[in-house]
């Protein structure tokens, strides 16, 4: 794995909007004289990496499969600060196995080394369009006798059709008014059409409750009777419509399901750590304290973009603000840092994100910042391999 400096593309702007990404140079990146879409860039892997990389991903896959089982079984909801109301139905979900399309897996990993596991976005990853489509098509233009780590687009449709006699058509899309949240939800739209299903998009906000019938619906007051949401279960369960969503759940195809909460929650990390102490991939992690480590990072069970997280090192600690404080953390080992350097000296961290499709690995985007957290100003690298 190395990390190669080359001339961005001349029309770079014009050609990533083409293909669908709008915020290629947001204004807080620009003011640094950074962008979001960074093509000045690229990390170059062997074949024998990548298939180091898919490996870990599937394994992780399997074991964190195994860990929701092994919470749901020894009911350790509290462990995770699962709402005791959205227990019966996760159980219901997990056992009647509704569909589930993706997640993404983050890996610290620079080639020296087994991939380490940070975290688990199983319910609501972001970059996909980026790691599925754009980088492909910059590869086709900059690097066409190389490889790419990415088939993402393809088994979505494959997953869509698969699971289309499964749902009731119209399926919605759904998420807030975000840009980046809209950009993940249309490109999984289009996919969906791909496959032949048809679709309707609409924001979180727009979905409406009607009484007499008992359900959700649009605001044409048609009934929702299968929706996809880019809007965690957390966020949904503590909103007004929650206990409907619940009350409801059984007759309604949510994607994803609710049993995702478990994947997502970061109680799961310590969890694997339990069940799979000293596995290569995984870093020592455990609930509420560090457990004798000097170099760890403390996260909430629940949060994102590295708000409210910490980082302690014997040198020294940084506490990162944001709205997700108040909650139980867990103590994760601090992953043996992936740095690489510009030609000007500066350093810079990336974060592997693999890509789960239908439970199988079938890609990977880069992230890519100047310290070592990684939050939602980390500019986006594309890869290749030989």
């Amino acid at each position: 794995m190395q990390r190669i400096s080359i001339a961005p593309r001349a029309d770079w702007r014009e050609k990533v909007e083409a293909v669908g990404l709008n915020f290629h140079s947001p204004a807080d990146l620009l003011a640094e004289g950074a962008t979001y879409w960074d093509e000045s860039a690229c990390y170059e892997f062997s074949a024998a990496e990548v298939d180091q990389l898919e490996a870990a991903a599937n394994e992780m896959q399997q074991m964190c499969l195994a860990a929701a089982q092994h919470v749901i079984d020894e009911k350790r909801y509290p462990d995770l600060e699962i709402p005791e109301e959205a227990i019966e139905v996760i159980e219901w979900a997990w056992n009647d196995e509704p569909p589930a399309i993706y997640g993404r897996f983050d890996f610290m990993f620079d080639g020296s080394g087994p991939a380490k596991l940070l975290e688990y976005n199983a319910d609501t990853p972001t970059s996909l369009m980026e790691a599925a489509v754009v980088q492909w098509s910059w590869l086709e233009e900059v690097y066409p006798q190389a490889d790419q780590f990415n088939s993402i687009h393809e088994r979505l449709i494959a997953k869509w059709k698969d699971i289309a006699p499964y749902i009731s058509k119209p399926l919605y899309f759904s998420s807030v008014e975000d840009v980046e949240d809209l950009l993940t939800v249309t490109y999984l739209r289009d996919t969906a059409e791909q496959a032949g299903i048809p679709t309707e998009q609409m924001l979180m906000e727009e979905i409406g409750w009607d009484d007499d019938q008992g359900r959700f619906v649009d605001p044409d007051e048609h009934i929702i009777f299968s929706m996809f949401k880019l809007y965690p279960w957390e966020a949904m369960l503590a909103e007004e419509f929650g206990p409907a969503a619940l009350g409801t759940y059984r007759d309604m195809k949510w994607i994803e399901p609710i049993w995702k909460m478990l994947l997502s929650n970061k109680g799961i990390l310590p969890i694997l750590w339990e069940l799979y102490p000293g596995h290569k991939n995984l870093l020592e992690c455990y609930f509420d304290s560090p457990k004798g480590m000097t170099s760890y990072v403390k996260k909430p069970l629940l949060s994102r973009e590295g708000n409210n997280i910490s980082l302690v090192t014997p040198e020294g600690r940084t506490d990162l603000d944001g709205p997700y404080g108040g909650q139980r953390f867990v103590y994760q080992a601090l992953a043996p840092q992936a740095k690489f350097s510009r030609p000007d000296g500066a350093d810079r961290y990336p974060v592997l994100g693999l890509w789960m499709i239908d439970q199988e690995c079938g890609g990977m985007g880069i992230r890519e910042s100047a310290g070592p957290v990684t939050d939602n100003l980390s500019s986006f690298i594309p890869h290749f391999f030989k």
